[in-house]
């Protein structure tokens, strides 16, 4: 916000103050009066629109009208966006609160509550005087400062002609107004908080602050009582622009852009205490007023009234709505006459959006088109994610035209999505609104079977937004098969270049981010293993869970579908498919396979695509293969383990995140793949790039090219070597020393349990830092020795144990390559049974419930539900699957509030009240059903059915659910969080 403060204060964020006050006699009665209008307001925007995001925040508010339950707040309080939020009274009574305006440009709206649900308190008001501000006179900001319930910090105006403070680029700064200006020091929270003076008038709103000095500055309320005398009489609040940005200047700054004596005698003589005049800092292109004022123009007089401060230029305005106005301005000492028509500033505000294919959009707003001088024209991507998230920045892009088709509103942009069959690749042609010389291009896959295509219409009488659905998706286009050629490389790559025509691009679109990955979209290549089948093995790193969209690029020039078929439960790789049909006679080969295992020294072939997705060849050494661990994180995600990696004598390895190691016949003896690891102190994710035997696929390959599903077994142990030097000192006796170094010449290690899965069998059996010396009578030192638990029932394992060996007989337990398959979506959090990395890091399961994300501004955001709980308990009944959550929440009622009793990853309990809404946050329900086209089904759920008979919005905007479809499930869009500490990157 470039040094300015807004004064809401986030949820999560510190409290850091509060200034005690030893008041005079006077001011503590004054105060005592007050406090009881005074408010405390959490609150909620619920979806991204224009400006802001879906966000959940708390700031201060106080009751102007009693009788009519009417609290006066900042705009940025009471949101441009659907809003959801209650209010606190003096005496700790809550009352649920709903925004009846929002003024287009000031910094002011009005909530409105019902005043007979405050049943123990007086329902008092404080009064509105504008005029009473002066400079010098004391005053206290009373409200909720930094997350205190209440606070009292004094102060003194110290100006009443500021120009309104600058809060950054895409985001919300108010213009053509005055501010005061006051050192008292407020902080996050004091937002809408009221200024009083002695006397207990409110003269002006708390509004921002300075972060680099004690300056507050206050909205005055001129306009703000204006606007509530319309509101209490039930009608239409009329403003008006001429879409001009006006700056107040001095008298010796307006003498340099050219005032003439004459002009400013006449202004002195009309108004002896005037200093400046206003002048015109941008005016908008194919505005009103874009043909007649230039910036630099001095207003002098509107219809002949001279005009010099911002509430008469605005009152003015407002009178004129529609009408023509007689505008005298000076420019360069010349005074100019011209007429303008006041356009009706509501108009250019937008109070709608459509959300579609995970992403949020609106006509671009006055805000917005004012701050970067452009046309208030376009559509405008509040929301950037799924099909419409493009490269670059994450925010301000303008759309200008779709599938060839120019988009110049958001009725064209519905008209000509309705238009274009679901899964149909078109391209959307957008600019940046900051960047207005730069036009790109991308081509996005329209998505409709995810997400809903619905319009969101504001409605002030009820404080919610109506939703449309904009009709169901045209079914996608057949596909029509097509020949292509591969790239020819040239000869001197060697054997190892036919490789390219066995490898292929893989794109992979997450529309709901589950087991705590933390992206939505992953790009790479895989390798095609049997092309009669068209089977590809693929880095889980790209296709982390089975909830998206599959993409193939074939020879960078068709791309058909894909569907994932099976998602290795240790191993970091994973087998998708796709028809061979779709290909036609394009000339792909499975990938030949070599019989040798890699070794440290051998002359391998690198065959991948480098960063920037061109094919690369190179010979070069295996430096070495041994097993590592690779870092696991805070949040729970898929990370491989167990694995022996291979390291290669080339730095163009790490620029390549996924491909081949040949040798020099061209055959396959390795995967490089990339491996997801920890998140750093930076917030970003490191990957680590590493080798793969390519004999780890075969158990799973092998069964699925003849035709059956693989059923693998497992111990479920997480592994890790250690050296005789440390095992000696563990118990290890010479005769096992002896034994290693016959069974493995090469590398003497045995290994350890560092892991066992929490609920599994042998962590009742095998225990953590137990030393692994033999399976089945076999000395175990290579990783790739532990494959005898697939196939196997039970194992005979001998472990040392505290220096003592220990025969043991271990079940196995059979593991499903489907990953996560069933998600439920309650209070705008997404739950799941805990998958795999929940368990290799958690030593008990308080509950087989996990919350693996959750929505922003969300009632599970805004009350305190963090990724990685438990959910052990609903109102009191014990929630320990997801049948047992399911049949409880069903029972709550909308709009109540729900305690929730939840265990920390950290098993630290706690018991949370969360306030459900039906309107925007229904339950869900998904379960993966292969029959489906998306190959998820959404499960119906009976109070969500029920509330469609009554309701225009069962949905949740800010993770979309679809509504009649029934392959259609939930978009999580970008603004999910995944992580304790903060938002996935």
């Amino acid at each position: 916000m470039q040094g300015l403060n807004t004064n809401s204060i986030a949820n999560g964020a510190d409290s850091t103050r509060t200034i005690a006050l030893s008041e005079p006699p006077q001011w503590q009665r004054v105060i005592e009066k007050a406090v009881k209008a005074i408010v405390s307001i959490r609150f909620s925007q619920v979806s991204a629109f224009d400006t802001e995001g879906p966000e959940t925040s708390e700031a201060s508010g106080f009751i102007v009208d009693p009788e009519r339950g009417l609290i006066l707040t900042n705009r940025h309080v009471a949101c441009a966006g659907p809003f959801v939020g209650e209010a606190v009274c003096h005496d700790h009574e809550e009352v649920d609160v709903f925004p009846v305006y929002r003024d287009p440009v000031h910094d002011f709206g009005f909530l409105k509550f019902d005043p007979s649900k405050i049943r123990y308190m007086e329902v008092t008001s404080i009064p509105l005087a504008p005029e009473m501000a002066k400079v010098g006179i004391d005053i206290r900001v009373v409200g909720n400062d930094a997350g205190e319930k209440l606070s009292i910090l004094s102060g003194s105006i110290s100006r009443l002609d500021r120009n309104a403070p600058e809060y950054g680029d895409l985001t919300y700064n108010d213009f053509n107004t005055f501010y005061l200006q006051a050192a008292s020091s407020t902080s996050g929270g004091s937002s809408g908080s009221p200024v009083i003076d002695i006397n207990g008038n409110a003269v002006a709103l708390q509004a921002g602050g300075s972060l680099k000095a004690a300056t507050d500055f206050f909205l005055p309320l001129d306009r703000v009582r204006r606007a509530l005398s319309y509101i209490q009489e039930g009608n239409h609040v009329p403003r008006g622009t001429i879409q001009t940005q006006f700056m107040y200047r001095p008298f010796d700054e307006t003498r340099r852009l050219g005032l003439s004596q004459d002009t400013e005698a006449l202004i002195r003589t009309s108004f002896p205490d005037e200093i400046g005049m206003l002048v015109a800092e941008t005016v908008l292109p194919k505005g009103p007023a874009s043909e007649r004022l230039e910036e630099g123009d001095i207003l002098v007089s509107i219809n002949g009234e001279l005009i010099t401060k911002f509430v008469p230029l605005e009152d003015c305005l407002d009178r004129n709505v529609g009408n023509e106005i007689e505008i005298v301005a000076e420019r360069g000492g010349e005074r100019r006459t011209f007429t303008v028509v006041v356009q009706d500033l509501h108009s250019i505000t937008p109070d709608r959006y459509v959300e579609i294919g995970g992403a949020k959009l609106n006509n671009l707003s006055y805000q917005l088109a004012r701050s970067f001088c452009v046309p208030v024209s376009g559509v405008y991507v509040a929301e950037p994610s799924g099909m419409f998230r493009f490269e670059g920045p994450d925010r301000g892009w303008l759309i200008s035209s779709i599938d060839n088709k120019p988009i110049s509103s958001l009725d064209d942009f519905i008209e000509v999505m309705q238009g274009i069959p679901d899964r149909e690749r078109i391209p959307v042609v957008y600019y940046s609104i900051a960047d207005v010389h730069t036009t790109s291009v991308a081509v996005v896959q329209v998505e409709r079977h995810w997400s809903r295509f619905r319009l969101a219409v504001r409605n002030d009488k009820t404080g919610l937004w109506d939703f449309t659905n904009l009709g169901a998706p045209l079914p996608p286009k057949p596909i029509v098969p097509s020949t292509v050629k591969f790239l020819e490389l040239d000869e001197s790559l060697g054997p190892a270049k036919e490789l390219f025509s066995s490898m292929v691009k893989v794109s992979y679109y997450m529309p709901c981010r589950i087991d705590g990955f933390p992206k939505s979209r992953k790009h790479g290549s895989g390798l095609v293993v049997d092309a009669e089948r068209g089977l590809i093995v693929v880095s889980r790193n790209i296709v982390p869970f089975a909830m998206g969209d599959l993409s193939i690029t074939i020879a960078d020039s068709i791309i058909v579908p894909g569907k994932v078929m099976y998602l290795h439960p240790t191993h970091n790789f994973a087998i998708v498919s796709y028809d061979p049909k779709h290909v036609g006679d394009t000339q792909i080969r499975s990938a030949k396979i070599s019989p040798v295992n890699l070794v440290q020294g051998h002359h391998v072939s690198l065959v991948a695509f480098n960063h920037n997705q061109r094919p690369i060849c190179l010979r070069t050494v295996v430096t070495d293969i041994t097993s590592v661990t690779v870092p696991h994180n805070a949040t729970p995600r898929f990370r491989g383990i167990n694995l022996d990696a291979i390291t290669l004598d080339t730095p163009l390895a790490q620029q390549c995140s996924s491909g081949v190691l040949a040798d020099s016949e061209g055959h396959v003896q390795g995967l490089w793949l990339s491996y997801l690891g920890e998140r750093n102190n930076s917030g970003r994710d490191n990957e680590y790039h590493l080798g793969l035997h390519i004999s780890t696929i075969f158990p799973v390959l092998r069964p699925m090219q003849q035709g059956s599903y693989p059923k693998l077994r497992s111990l479920n142990i997480e592994i890790m070597p250690i050296h005789m030097a440390q095992a000696r000192h563990m118990g290890l006796s010479d005769e096992w020393v002896k034994k290693v170094e016959v069974a493995n010449p090469s590398r003497h290690h045995i290994f350890m349990i560092r892991r066992t899965e929490a609920g599994s069998v042998s962590a009742s059996i095998l225990q953590e830092l137990d030393l692994i010396l033999s399976i089945n009578g076999k000395v175990m030192t290579r990783m790739y020795e532990f494959d005898v638990q697939y196939d196997a029932k039970e194992l005979e394992i001998v472990v040392l144990r505290k220096k003592t060996e220990i025969k043991v007989m271990v079940p196995t337990e059979e593991v499903d390559g489907n990953g996560t398959s069933r998600l439920v979506i309650w209070a705008g959090a997404m739950m799941h049974e805990p998958h795999k990395a929940v368990l290799q890091q958690s030593k008990t399961l308080p509950s087989r419930v996990y919350v693996s994300a959750r929505s922003k501004g969300s009632p599970s955001y805004m009350y305190g539900m963090v990724p990685t709980m438990w959910i052990t308990h609903i109102n009191g009944t014990p929630t320990p699957d997801l049948d047992a959550l399911l049949k409880v929440v069903r029972q709550c009622a909308d709009n109540s509030y729900v305690r929730v009793k939840t265990m920390s990853f950290d098993m630290i309990p706690t018991v949370l009240s969360v306030k459900t809404n039906m309107h925007y946050w229904p339950t869900a329900e998904m379960v993966r059903d292969d029959k489906e086209e998306s190959g998820w089904r959404k499960v119906a759920d009976p109070l969500t059915t029920a509330s469609k008979e009554v309701a225009t919005a069962e949905d949740d905007p800010a993770a979309t659910l679809v509504g009649d479809d029934p392959a259609a499930t939930l978009v999580g869009g970008e603004e999910v969080d995944m992580e304790d500490a903060g938002e996935a990157a």
